[in-house]
C-alpha cells in the first residue's frame, strides 16, 4: 500500500512537472512576453520590449498566383505571431517584375499599408513593379482586391465562420485569439484604437498591446521580415508607405531600423489627444515620431481631418532625421491629385534607388514689419531643378491646438492664394489680413517638372500619371498677439462678391479631377464672404449648348436649366432652392462650408438611411461653361 502511495505521489509530481514544463513551453512560444506584476507597458520602450520581428518563422503560404504585364503577383499569407496560445496569420498581395533572375538584380522592397475600410490591392504591387520595386500590400483588416481573389467584408465574415463550402469563401488574415480587424472588427464590441482589456485582447489590464494600432504595427514589422527574406528583394533597401490609417501605421512601422525611407499620407501627425494616458504615452503619433530616424516625407492636404497640417511643425521637430519633406495640397481633404501623390514614388527613387534628386524644402521667410503694415512672404526654392511656379497660401482660420472634434472647421477653412512675384531668384507675396484677432498661417508650394512622367497607384488605387510634382515649405503659424505687436494693419474688407472668375481664380477653388471643369471652394466659410441677412446667391453663366448646371452647397443642391447660346444668363438662388437627398431645403446660409459648380452630382443618404441616392444634372454638352460674378445680393 505504501509503495502504491509512493508511486502515485511520484507520478503526481512528474505530472506537475510536466504541466509546468508545457506551460513554460507555451509561454516561450508566445510572441510577446507576459505582463509582470500587473504593470502595463507605459512608454515606447516597454511597449515594444521583448518583440523581435525576425525571431519567429514566417510559415509562408502562397494562396494564389498569376502573371500580369510581365509582373508576378501572389496572394500570400505568413505568420504574425502567437498570441494567447493561438497562431495569427497575415494575408497580403505580393508582386515583383518577372525578369529578376540573378541575386545582383535584387530590388528595393516596399511595404504598402491600406487605410480604414480599404483593401490590400494588387494595383499597388503591379504599378510599383513596373517601376522596379517588389511590393507587399498587407491585408491587416482581411480585405483583398485582386483578380480571382477578392475578399470583401462579407467574405471576411465567411472566413471567420469557417464556411468553406460557400463558393465565395477565401482564406485571408486570421488574427487568432486577438482582434486586429477593422470595419468591422470580428468582435462587435471591439473599438479598434482602444487599449482597454476585453476577452479578445492580449492583456487583461489596460495596455497598448490591446490596441489594434499596436497589433497592426507589429504585423507590419513582420511584413518587413517577409520582404527581406524574398530572393528578389535587397533587404538593405526597404521602404514603407500608407494612407489615412495606413499613414499612422506607416509612422508606427518606420521606427524599425530596417526602414530606409517612409511616406505617410493623411495620417501620423495628429493622434495625440486620446483620453487615455496610457494611449498617449505609447500609441500617440508623437511617440513614434520621436523614434523615426529614416528619411520621411509627409503628404498632408491642407484641409485633411485625419492628418492635420497644424501638427506638421511639431512632427518635424520630433523626428530624429534632418532628411524630410512635406507636400501640402491647398483645400484638399483626405485625397490628392497626381502632382502630390507622385512624391511618394520620387522619394523612394531617391532613397532606395539613388536615381532621382529630390529638391530641398523651399525656404519661407515671413516678414511682419513692413512699412505698409501688410505681412509678406518670401519663397526661396531649390533651383537645381527648373521651377514651374511658386504659390503662397495663407489662412486666418487656423487654431493653435486643433482637436478631432473640430473636424468640420479643419475640413472647410479657406486658404487665400497670394500671387508671388519673382525677383532675383525668389518669389515674394503680400498677405493682406482682415483682422489681427485671429492667427496667420502661411506656407508655399513649389511646382517642378519631371524629365519623364511617372505613373503609380494612388491613395485609393486608381492609376495616375504625373508630369509635375510639388514640394511645400513648412507651415508657419503666427499668433494674434504677434500680429498686433507688429502693428499689422487689416487690409481686407468683407465683400459680397465671392468670385469674379478673372484670371487665376481656380487657385482658390479645387478639384480631385482637374481634367474636368467642375470646381469647389470653401470661400463661403470665410468671414470675408459671409452671407448678409436675407441675401440671395446670384451667378452669371454662359453655355453654348442647352445644359443643366448643378450648384452644390454642402449636402444640398440646386439645378439650373440653361437654354444655351451666346447670351449670358443670370440666376438667383434662395436657400429653399437647395434640396438634400430627402428633398429638405437648406435652412439658411449660416454655417455653410462648401460650394461647388458642376455638371452632375449624386446626393447620397446618410449611413443607415433607406432613402435612395438622387442624381442631378447629367452629361455636359458642348464646350465648358464660363462664369461671372458669383455674389451675395
Amino acid at each position: 500500500m505504501q509503495t502504491l502511495i509512493q508511486w502515485l505521489t511520484s507520478a503526481f509530481c512528474l505530472f506537475v512537472v510536466f504541466l509546468q514544463y508545457n506551460h513554460a513551453a507555451s509561454q516561450a512560444q508566445e510572441t510577446l512576453p507576459p505582463i509582470v506584476n500587473g504593470k502595463n507597458p507605459h512608454d515606447f520602450e516597454s511597449m515594444w520590449s521583448g518583440f523581435d520581428p525576425r525571431k519567429e518563422p514566417l510559415e509562408t503560404e502562397v494562396l494564389h498566383q498569376w502573371e500580369e504585364d510581365e509582373v508576378i503577383l501572389r496572394i500570400v499569407r505568413f505568420r504574425i505571431g502567437i498570441f494567447k496560445g493561438e497562431r495569427a496569420m497575415l494575408a497580403g498581395v505580393y508582386g515583383f517584375p518577372k525578369h529578376i533572375t540573378a541575386p545582383e538584380e535584387r530590388l528595393p522592397g516596399l511595404l504598402q499599408i491600406h487605410g480604414g475600410g480599404q483593401y490590400a490591392d494588387h494595383r499597388a504591387c503591379l504599378m510599383n513593379a513596373k517601376r522596379g520595386y517588389a511590393t507587399l500590400s498587407i491585408a491587416w483588416a482581411g480585405r483583398i482586391s485582386a483578380p480571382d481573389y477578392r475578399v470583401g467584408p462579407e467574405t471576411v465574415k465567411l472566413f471567420w465562420d469557417g464556411k468553406q463550402d460557400d463558393p465565395a469563401y477565401k482564406i485571408t488574415t486570421d488574427w487568432g485569439a486577438v482582434d486586429g480587424y477593422h470595419a468591422p472588427g470580428r468582435n462587435p464590441g471591439n473599438v479598434f484604437p482602444s487599449a482597454k482589456p476585453a476577452d479578445w485582447t492580449l492583456d487583461d489590464i489596460e495596455s497598448p498591446r490591446n490596441s489594434g494600432w499596436f497589433l497592426c504595427a507589429l504585423a507590419a514589422r513582420r511584413s518587413l521580415t517577409f520582404l527581406e527574406q524574398q530572393p528578389e528583394v535587397d533587404p538593405e533597401r526597404l521602404g514603407v508607405y500608407g494612407h489615412s490609417m495606413g499613414g499612422k501605421l506607416t509612422v508606427m512601422t518606420a521606427i524599425d531600423s530596417r526602414v530606409k525611407a517612409a511616406a505617410p499620407s493623411c495620417g501620423g501627425i495628429s493622434d495625440r489627444y486620446n483620453d487615455s494616458a496610457i494611449f498617449r504615452s505609447t500609441l500617440g503619433d508623437d511617440v513614434s515620431l520621436k523614434n523615426i530616424a529614416c528619411p520621411i516625407i509627409f503628404l498632408s492636404p491642407a484641409n485633411d481631418f485625419h492628418g492635420r497640417i497644424g501638427n506638421l511643425p511639431s512632427a518635424i521637430e520630433e523626428i530624429k532625421t534632418n532628411e524630410w519633406r512635406v507636400t501640402c495640397s491647398p483645400h484638399h481633404n483626405h485625397q490628392d491629385t497626381p502632382e502630390y501623390e507622385a512624391v511618394t514614388l520620387l522619394w523612394f527613387d531617391m532613397h532606395l534607388k539613388g536615381n532621382f534628386h529630390f529638391p530641398r524644402t523651399p525656404k519661407g521667410i515671413l516678414t511682419l514689419n513692413n512699412r505698409d503694415g501688410i505681412p509678406s512672404f518670401t519663397v526661396q526654392p531649390d533651383t537645381s531643378r527648373k521651377v514651374i511656379s511658386a504659390d503662397v497660401y495663407y489662412t486666418q482660420q487656423g487654431k493653435s491646438d486643433e482637436r478631432p472634434q473640430e473636424r468640420e472647421h479643419t475640413m472647410h477653412r479657406f486658404w487665400h492664394h497670394a500671387t508671388a512675384v519673382k525677383t532675383d531668384g525668389q518669389w515674394i507675396a503680400k498677405l493682406p489680413v482682415h483682422d489681427t484677432d485671429h492667427p496667420l498661417w502661411v506656407y508655399a508650394n513649389v511646382t517642378y517638372g519631371l524629365d519623364q512622367p511617372v505613373s503609380g497607384a494612388g491613395y485609393y488605387y486608381g492609376t495616375y500619371t504625373a508630369s509635375t510634382f510639388n514640394v511645400s515649405s513648412l507651415l508657419q503659424m503666427i499668433s494674434s498677439e504677434e500680429l498686433k505687436q507688429a502693428n499689422i494693419q487689416p487690409a481686407l474688407k468683407q465683400s459680397s462678391l465671392i468670385e469674379s472668375f478673372e484670371e487665376g481664380w481656380e487657385k482658390e477653388w479645387f478639384s480631385y479631377r482637374p481634367e474636368q471643369w467642375a470646381r469647389t471652394t470653401h470661400k463661403i466659410y470665410d468671414p470675408m464672404w459671409k452671407a448678409p441677412h436675407e441675401a440671395r446667391l446670384t451667378l452669371k453663366i454662359q453655355s453654348d449648348e442647352p445644359n443643366t448646371l448643378v450648384v452644390l452647397i454642402d449636402d444640398h443642391a440646386a439645378e439650373i436649366k440653361l437654354p444655351g447660346g451666346e447670351t449670358w444668363q443670370e440666376v438667383t438662388l434662395n436657400p429653399d432652392d437647395f434640396l438634400n437627398v430627402e428633398d429638405n431645403p437648406l435652412p439658411g446660409w449660416d454655417g455653410i462650408g462648401r460650394l461647388k459648380i458642376s455638371p452632375k452630382e449624386v446626393l447620397r443618404p446618410r449611413r443607415g438611411s433607406t432613402t435612395p441616392p438622387k442624381t442631378l444634372g447629367g452629361q455636359w454638352a458642348g464646350s465648358e461653361p464660363t462664369f461671372r460674378n458669383l455674389r451675395w445680393k
